[in-house]
């Protein structure tokens, strides 16, 4: 066979039980070979089929059931965005990874497809040069198909919806919260009532469709600044800001080095970089930094946390929502150590329980809630309510 997109699913190695099922769907055929040889280098993981446009995807998922679809976006026939809706509408479990290169036009679609079901994204380099081994490319394709796939398998986590509710109040400290999940070890902790001087928000995998979600329920009802790292590459974070922004009663903007840090405005890290708060409360300003990357990411959660306990102390209230990893932890704990509180995103509503679920398992939330609640509770202890 001369192409990986001409092979069928029986001329690939069969899946073994437990093996996380990938279809591979790109119009490169150099792409789809080294996606092929980088997945099957993976002791849990197979190709269960390829494809190079989406008419041939749509026919591929259904005879192959694959767990994780890497799907391109630009491809003849049919293209990724077209051929999305149609593999969801035959398996609404099946993780989908969009794939594109870096161009505005892309980023654009990529966060439709994000809105249209898909789980996730991966740019692809535009040098070939960048493909070489383990590439950023590779590494973070690899990352995602693993995560995903353990997300939509019964057996990785319990499917029951866990809801959060108020238990009784603890003497002097508002209500705590507590989740009823599969997962165990959640250890939640009491918060006093305080009016924070800033609200910091850190997310990743799942990120753009739960930020949008939290700053339409804070439109008009939070005077504070907002600052906001999500794992994205650049361009990416340019049109994620506008789609923040366009959302009536919030401002947002992609930051700046020296940008003024106003209240009532929210500040999203650029792709590339991290972001600093220089500057004592009332004063303050964005920094920008190349700083190595932190948690394989840049721009990192943990920079940020750090740099606003300095500018801050502990009137913090920051949140950790769906993402890969654990990035936030070490600088969430500084934020509690100051005093500052700390909430996350529960479980069953995040893409991937790991950022949230790493805070949350080392008791530093003194709230874990869906996504639908988030929103609500921020707004209530900015103005000084508490939990």
């Amino acid at each position: 066979m001369n192409s990986l997109a001409s092979r069928t699913p029986s001329a690939t190695r069969t899946a073994g039980a437990g093996e996380i099922r990938v279809l591979v769907v790109d119009d490169s055929a150099v792409i789809r070979g080294l996606t092929k040889r980088w997945v099957e280098a993976e002791a849990d993981m197979v190709v269960v089929g390829a494809a190079s446009n989406g008419e041939q995807a749509i026919a591929e998922t259904k005879k192959c059931n694959p767990d994780v679809v890497v799907l391109d976006i630009e491809m003849p026939k049919m293209d990724g965005l077209t051929a999305l809706p149609q593999i969801l509408k035959h398996d609404p479990t099946i993780k989908v990874v969009m794939s594109s290169t870096l161009t505005a036009r892309n980023a654009e679609i990529s966060l439709k497809a994000l809105s249209l079901g898909a789980a996730d994204y991966v740019p692809k380099p535009e040098a070939s040069a960048e493909l070489g081994a383990r590439s950023t490319f590779q590494r973070e394709l690899i990352d995602k198909i693993r995560a995903l796939a353990q997300t939509r398998r019964p057996a990785a986590r319990d499917r029951s919806a866990p809801a959060a509710r108020p238990s009784a109040k603890s003497s002097g400290t508002g209500p705590a919260w507590t989740l009823h999940s599969s997962k165990q070890g959640i250890k939640l902790r009491p918060s006093k009532a305080f009016r924070p001087d800033v609200v910091l928000i850190g997310s990743s995998t799942g990120g753009p469709q739960a930020l949008q979600a939290v700053m339409r329920s804070l439109a008009g009802k939070i005077r504070q600044p907002i600052l906001i790292t999500q794992h994205m590459p650049a361009t990416f974070t340019t049109i994620l800001a506008q789609h923040i922004n366009a959302i009536p009663g919030v401002s947002c903007v992609e930051a700046e080095q020296g940008m003024a840090i106003k209240p009532g405005t929210a500040y999203l890290a650029p792709g590339g970089l991290h972001m600093l708060v220089d500057g004592h409360v009332g004063n303050c300003r964005v920094r920008l930094t190349e700083d190595p990357p932190e948690n394989f990411c840049r721009p990192a959660v943990d920079p940020m946390f750090r740099s606003a306990v300095d500018a801050f102390g502990g009137k913090i209230l920051a949140i950790v929502l769906t993402g890969m990893g654990h990035d936030g932890l070490n600088g969430g704990q500084e934020i509690i150590d100051k005093g500052g509180t700390l909430m996350a995103q529960d479980e069953a509503t995040s893409v991937v329980w790991g950022m949230p679920g790493a805070v949350a398992t080392a008791g530093l939330c003194s709230a874990v809630l869906p996504l639908d609640r988030l929103g609500p509770a921020i707004a209530r202890f900015a103005e000084g309510g508490g939990l």
